[in-house]
């Protein structure tokens, strides 16, 4: 029988054509690999898109209502924080109403990506180990669902809009990027602190009790306008959460556009970011095992 003869050359060319970075696994830290995680991550999306919306549905499974009740708590919520506080601060109620309402949605949603962020991987533990799967699916996955989250409460900002009429303008068009520059910081937090919190299991109840503090320390049931004559308005500004908030807060309001707030967002994104890709090259490869 004739064989076909492989030269050395053609033996050289299929080892060069081979990926180092797949292949070897003395080479778990490399950037290649970090990033064939969030692009295989992403190009699963119909995976994670489907799993996001199960999530929703299992939690009000055999209810009437179904994720209806998503729109009905936030909007009874923000209806009683709003009434409550605009009475103890002597506020519009035409106004504050919007302002607190909007600045919920805005809170739940980055309030959901840094808790749920924080037990991503512990909380998914068995598809982890048995799952052949980038470990990013599952940042997409919280991403994805607290986004539907965000867009059924949305409909109380398009109610509260229709009642109360706000000074809308073009600038509501802002709303879509800044969600977007709110989605990527959630994806990066989710893996930052889900990373390090499946390493140290102390991280979520400190991440949880942070929160908390800044919950109160962000301008969403109290105004921000009402602070800037009083000198403690220069330390508000460093809460990062602020920033996040108006962003979104200003145009689905028809607020004044502050691009202050801009610039400290995108500078936030930029090293969080950074800091969240050295983390997933360095220790991406552990999780299983730390799981």
């Amino acid at each position: 029988m004739a064989q076909t003869m492989t030269t050395g050359d053609d033996r050289a060319e299929d080892v060069a054509s081979v990926d180092p970075f797949a292949t070897d696994p003395s080479n778990p830290r490399s950037w290649k690999r970090a990033f064939r995680d969030i692009g295989l991550g992403w190009r699963q999306r119909a995976l994670w898109g489907y799993l996001g919306w199960q999530d929703i549905k299992q939690r009000y499974r055999r209810s009437v209502l179904g994720p209806l009740w998503i729109s009905i708590s936030m909007g009874v919520i923000a209806t009683a924080m709003g009434i409550l506080y605009g009475a103890l601060f002597h506020e519009d109620i035409k106004v504050f109403l919007p302002y607190v309402a909007t600045g919920l949605l805005i809170w739940n949603f980055i309030n959901g990506c840094i808790l749920e962020g924080s037990e991503v991987f512990i909380a998914n533990e068995g598809l982890i180990k048995f799952l052949p799967a980038p470990i990013t699916l599952h940042v997409y996955r919280l991403v994805w669902r607290q986004t539907l989250f965000f867009l059924h409460n949305l409909v109380i900002w398009l109610l509260l809009v229709i009642i109360f009429p706000q000074p809308l303008s073009w600038t509501v068009l802002l709303a879509v990027p800044a969600f977007l520059v709110l989605g990527i910081n959630g994806a990066w937090i989710t893996v930052l602190s889900g990373i390090l919190a499946t390493r140290f299991r102390d991280i979520p109840p400190i991440i949880a009790s942070v929160t908390q503090l800044l919950f109160f320390m962000t301008p969403i049931v109290w105004s921000y306008e009402r602070l800037k004559s009083n000198p403690l308005a220069a330390y508000v500004e460093l809460n990062p959460v602020m920033h996040f908030v108006e962003i979104l807060r200003e145009p689905l309001l028809g607020q004044e556009i502050v691009w202050r707030h801009w610039i400290v967002v995108g500078a936030i994104t930029v090293v969080g970011s950074a800091v969240a890709l050295v983390c997933l090259r360095n220790y991406r490869s552990r999780v299983a095992y730390w799981v």
